[in-house]
């Protein structure tokens, strides 16, 4: 049976990534949190991990000898990047150094799969329309800063000492369990709050006109998955729905879906000081190389946000 690490699974996305390992690809998982994270998965056996610390990292590899790591531990929040962009210069790249350094010095090649991000392309998603992974980058915020960093240093290491890297370029994924931070679940936590009577009945939003490529998190740690097993050493792959969505649609999707009267507002705070117009992946090199493609609509996934939420408030 194949091991497999996942390297920041107390986030949004590695109890998901953990199922689909396990469930789905039949790995021996293992996981890891900050000491801080109250984080368990009845489906791997979870340590304590700091990246910071590149002597607990090589440690633990040594210890688990894994076949994949996933690697998402990470500061993945555009707003906080802009509050705190030495908090995310540390994690993100630091970090990232880290790890590379310590999966170097192994002595067997595990494939260790590096997760950035869409937020990387920046203004060239406006220049370009769909962007494809030929497409350069040109970040406009500190969190793509690090993720396109973060790129680059893998395929450095990558072709300088033979390791097996993939880096993946993963849009906006959402679902339910995401923190509010993030617009759906900013949006569909408003919506369950007005709807229990426990704000007064306005939506607060940032910019609407914005277009984003939205993708399940269930079918992005598919695609995780997937590359790990199949994919090119060395490579980038865009992993995304290939159609970006308005987020005033996003807006009218989930607000249709209440029987609450709601007013919207504009909330200065939640403007960003530069904000891409459209962002949209070409995901053709990911569906022809590996053969993955999304399954999930993005109706399906605002549904299970929207319950998951008023499940909690």
């Amino acid at each position: 049976m194949k091991k497999a690490l996942v390297i920041g699974a107390a986030g949004f996305v590695g109890g998901y990534l953990i199922d689909c390992l396990k469930n789905e690809f039949g790995m021996e998982v293992t996981g890891t949190r900050l000491t801080n994270q109250n984080f368990t998965h009845e489906g791997a056996e979870i340590f304590d991990l700091d990246i910071m610390i590149k002597e607990k990292i090589s440690a633990l590899l040594e210890k688990i000898h894994p076949d994949y790591i996933f690697h998402l531990a990470a500061q993945s929040s555009v707003a906080v990047s802009w509050k705190n962009p030495q908090l995310t210069v540390d994690i993100n790249i630091k970090g990232t150094l880290n790890l590379l350094d310590a999966v170097r010095e192994l002595d067997y090649k595990p494939t260790l799969l590096l997760v950035g991000s869409g937020e990387e392309y920046g203004a060239s998603g406006a220049e370009h329309g769909q962007i494809n992974e030929e497409t350069v980058p040109k970040p406009g915020n500190v969190y793509a800063a690090t993720k396109a960093t973060q790129n680059m240093l893998g395929s450095i290491y990558a072709k300088a000492y033979s390791l097996r890297i993939i880096s993946v370029r993963a849009f906006n994924h959402i679902g339910a369990g995401q923190a509010e931070t993030f617009v759906v679940s900013d949006f569909c936590k408003q919506v369950a709050e007005i709807e229990k009577g426990k704000k007064e009945p306005c939506l607060y939003v940032g910019n609407l006109s914005a277009y984003r490529d939205f993708t399940d998190v269930r079918d992005v740690v598919r695609a995780y998955a997937m590359l790990a097993e199949s994919g090119k050493y060395g490579e980038t792959y865009n992993v995304g729905s290939g159609h970006a969505i308005q987020i005033q649609t996003i807006l009218d999707k989930i607000i249709a879906r209440s029987t609450a009267r709601i007013e919207v507002k504009i909330d200065e705070k939640k403007l960003r000081p530069v904000d891409v117009p459209k962002i949209e992946a070409d995901v053709s090199k990911i569906k022809k190389e590996v053969g993955w493609e999304p399954k999930l609509s993005i109706d399906d996934t605002i549904d299970d946000v929207l319950d998951w939420w008023r499940k909690r408030v």
